[in-house]
């Protein structure tokens, strides 16, 4: 059975033999599907739920006024 294994920052699934794993000083084990995730993640601390191209992205809800 082949395990698939999601991205940390966006979620995408990720097929066997592709993508990057990182181990942080922890022990904890991230892995990413592309080096653009691993940079937004690790490099620029972007938050995945800011950005439309992610799974794990949150709509702004805008409030009317009466």
């Amino acid at each position: 059975m082949v395990r698939l294994f999601d991205c940390a920052y966006c979620a995408n699934k990720i097929e066997p033999g592709t993508g990057m794993s990182f181990v942080r000083k922890n022990g904890q084990l991230v892995r990413f599907c592309s080096r653009k995730c691993q940079r937004s993640l690790l490099d620029f601390k972007r938050d995945p739920r800011k950005f439309k191209w992610t799974k794990k992205y949150v709509p702004k809800i805008k409030v009317k006024a009466k």
